[in-house]
């Protein structure tokens, strides 16, 4: 029997979180819980994601943070947290239905042959939001270009952040070293999987744009990754393969 951990940053996500947590908690799998890592959302999110944690002791659990303190640093407390339960699985994913919580049980099927499994909108079966127009297509695309380009990556979609790793994995890899606060995180995480040698598979996803509220990306937050990509590669690049035991071979 897999035990799973679901890993959800939330800043002002009041309006979707009641009924993300019915749907990961009606999966047709045996152990799933959820950690909500809250950074003071001023809608009241965390409050909400308390009540749901009395109202689903057993299912839920709530990380309060003192004020936003970037997606990086709160999937790291999330993931230290997780870790500290000894699951055999740990997923990430937005709290905004971009990410289908249906395909979390395809998700840790597959993880039986990989150390990682990646959402990805660039495999074949991989699709993006219909509506989003010529130039946001092109940024996304132009971004993991970018990204995979200059780390050198053989993934077609680094940036993305609905993922499963299992628990070894994780442990094996520096997350105290890991820098990015911002969206390039997703970017750092897989280049030092890589680099560490694991073996991560991409799995098609559809990736609807966000259901309610405002999407958080922003021009600053596009010009941080760019930049970051080159930090990032300097700063792992002296990892290897021979640092970690692997879980899957």
């Amino acid at each position: 029997m897999q035990t799973l951990i679901i890993v959800i940053p939330t800043y002002n996500e009041a309006e979707n979180l009641v009924e993300l947590v019915s749907q990961l908690c009606a999966l047709p799998l045996p152990q799933v819980k959820i950690f909500i890592v809250d950074d003071a959302s001023p809608d009241g999110t965390g409050q909400i994601a308390e009540r749901l944690s009395q109202e689903r002791p057993d299912h839920l659990s709530v990380l309060h943070r003192q004020g936003k303190l970037g997606l990086g640093s709160a999937y790291i407390t999330g993931f230290k947290a997780a870790l500290e339960e000894e699951p055999d699985a740990i997923a990430q994913m937005d709290a905004d239905f971009s990410h289908s919580p249906a395909y979390i049980p395809d998700f840790l099927a597959k993880l039986a042959e990989a150390d990682g499994v990646l959402g990805s909108r660039y495999v074949p079966g991989g699709r993006l939001d219909e509506r989003w127009g010529k130039g946001r297509l092109f940024l996304s695309w132009f971004g993991n270009f970018y990204a995979r380009t200059i780390l050198g990556l053989d993934l077609r979609d680094v940036t993305g952040g609905f993922r499963m790793w299992r628990r070894e994995t994780l442990q094996g890899m520096p997350l105290d070293d890991v820098r990015s606060d911002g969206y390039v995180f997703q970017v750092e995480m897989a280049y030092i999987a890589t680099r560490l040698g694991y073996r991560l598979i991409e799995s098609p996803i559809y990736f609807e744009d966000r259901r309610i509220g405002q999407s958080k990306m922003s021009l600053r937050i596009q010009i941080e990754a760019a930049l970051r990509v080159w930090q990032i590669k300097f700063l792992h690049r002296r990892l290897n393969p021979s640092e970690v035991q692997k879980s899957f071979e």
